[in-house]
């Protein structure tokens, strides 16, 4: 509900396929749209930037499609019970949905490095906001020039898409040992349809048909719990970590905005030779 109204109110891989945005960033990151996302996501409270050390953010300077837009944030504070990331916000200025997504996180996740993919509809400031376990706030931002994500028509076979919607698969870094951050991934068929796209034939909008949730849980404890808009791409991607404390489930939720419900469960163990002895 939040990104409805937002989206009322106010009107995206390989890692080495990210680049930060270079020093021809528009001199002014201080956007119309960013100033009233922060009025309505955080009351005006403070929010530091630049090299603060808690949040990064990577993106391309030029993405080659505007559909498809890898990004990774990246944070250097560690997941601790005394101070942690609890909450991410991703947010792109110029699309008609600004907040691509709300991710929850827990001390116990480990590490509160994530990465997506998303959807860019016109030249703009994506941001990453950082909300502490304190309070505080802590943003990054990179200029990505790329345009017609949301609009423009996905070459897909609709009967295709029709066939494998839903269909979610979890991967998992089989290299780790337990009680260490391990990455994992997330991959979800779904078309993430905007709504703005109009069919060249009938003339008529394609309705809007996304993922709207994704819940992650391991052995029952919440990993992430994300509330995600069509700013999202198609086939919704997200890889993550977790910190597996013995043989568990990693168990993958997902609502749509027809409240179809998907899941997955995927069985984690580590290797013998990696996992630290007993106290």
């Amino acid at each position: 509900m939040l990104m409805r109204f937002l989206l009322c109110s106010l009107v995206g891989f390989p890692t080495a396929a990210l680049a930060a945005s270079p020093a021809s960033d528009p001199p002014d990151p201080e956007t119309a749209i960013w100033g009233k996302l922060k009025r309505s996501l955080f009351d005006n409270r403070p929010v530091s930037s630049g090299a603060n050390g808690i949040v990064e953010l990577v993106a391309p300077a030029r993405a080659d499609d505007g559909a498809v837009v890898p990004i990774a944030i990246r944070s250097k504070l560690a997941q601790t019970p005394g101070r942690y990331i609890r909450r991410i916000y991703l947010i792109v200025d110029n699309n008609p949905s600004p907040l691509a997504a709300k991710i929850e996180l827990a001390a116990h996740s480990g590490r509160a490095d994530l990465e997506t993919r998303i959807r860019i509809e016109q030249y703009s400031y994506v941001r990453a906001v950082a909300e502490l376990s304190d309070g505080s706030l802590a943003a990054d931002a990179r200029y990505v020039k790329a345009s017609g994500g949301c609009s423009a028509a996905a070459p897909r076979d609709p009967a295709a898409a029709a066939a494998s919607l839903g269909r979610m698969r979890l991967v998992v870094d089989g290299q780790g040992a337990y009680n260490e951050p391990t990455r994992a991934q997330l991959m979800i068929s779904h078309p993430n349809d905007s709504g703005l796209v109009m069919d060249q034939v009938t003339r008529l909008y394609t309705p809007a048909y996304f993922v709207r949730s994704v819940k992650v849980t391991y052995a029952g404890r919440p990993v992430l719990d994300a509330e995600v808009d069509f700013s999202i791409s198609e086939n919704p991607y997200f890889r993550f970590y977790f910190v597996p404390t013995g043989e568990g489930n990693l168990k993958a939720e997902a609502v749509d905005t027809k409240d179809l419900k998907f899941e997955t469960t995927l069985a984690v163990g580590r290797s013998a030779s990696r996992v630290p002895p007993a106290p």
